[in-house]
């Protein structure tokens, strides 16, 4: 992302950003954002820092309410100091840069002779824009939900929960060894790469959490790795 001038807009007058471009610009979860915001406000000595943040919300592709919030220059400042690290300074400085354009143009709006006829035109044209940053928004969020990472919690669940279903599986074919084992372990993930979509677990993301869960809770082995256990136990006797 070379250009972060599209993620700072115009609203009611003002060059605002929000919660949920800072945790993509940055590479955070939203919700910790959100905690970061909440910890600015909750300690907030005077008024002037509550009026950098407005809560709002938006709707995810589920339908669902989700908590979000805008901010303007220095809401912005306050929450990006805490970034770190070579990434997130040049990610700032683009950021700066973005809200330095969109307030020149406010105040380059602000002097232009506001004859009846110009009013329209720049009425027309606000209209214009807004609707375009708001399609912009809307596709910027849908991406974000679409990439949203699984958190290091859930992806140790599933990686339990995948241990548990193989043993449970494997209890039904009597004493396995670890290549038996293995052949299980390699149904179970060939399955869960199917029904998600990716090459490997590392990239399953949250949108995938509950088909995988499903899956894995459902899960049998395949006729083909039924076959080879059978033959490996054969085998052995």
């Amino acid at each position: 992302m070379n250009d972060l001038s599209h993620l700072v807009f115009l609203k009611d007058q003002q060059a605002v950003t929000t919660s949920l471009q800072i945790a993509a610009a940055f590479d955070k979860q939203h919700k910790d954002v959100l905690e970061a915001i909440r910890d600015k406000i909750s300690t907030a000595e005077n008024s002037a820092l509550l009026e950098m943040f407005y809560e709002d919300s938006y709707t995810a592709k589920n339908g669902k309410q989700n908590k979000m919030y805008y901010m303007n220059r220095d809401g912005f400042t306050f929450i990006a100091m805490g970034f770190t690290g070579k990434k997130a300074d040049n990610f700032k400085l683009k950021y700066i840069s973005a809200f330095n354009q969109m307030e020149n143009s406010i105040r380059g709006q602000a002097q232009l002779p506001m004859t009846p006829q110009q009013k329209l035109e720049l009425l027309l044209q606000n209209v214009g824009d807004s609707n375009k940053r708001v399609d912009e928004l809307d596709q910027r969020l849908t991406e974000i939900e679409d990439n949203a990472p699984l958190s290091s919690s859930a992806y140790s669940y599933l990686s339990r929960r995948i241990n548990q279903r193989v043993g449970e599986v494997g209890r039904g074919f009597g004493r396995l060894s670890p290549k038996q084992r293995g052949q299980l372990f390699r149904d179970i993930n060939q399955g869960i790469k199917q029904v998600s979509g990716v090459d490997t677990r590392s990239q399953l993301r949250d949108k995938h959490y509950k088909t995988v869960i499903d899956f894995i809770n459902d899960w049998e082995p395949s006729t083909a790795t039924k076959t080879i256990l059978r033959q490996f136990i054969a085998e052995a006797e």
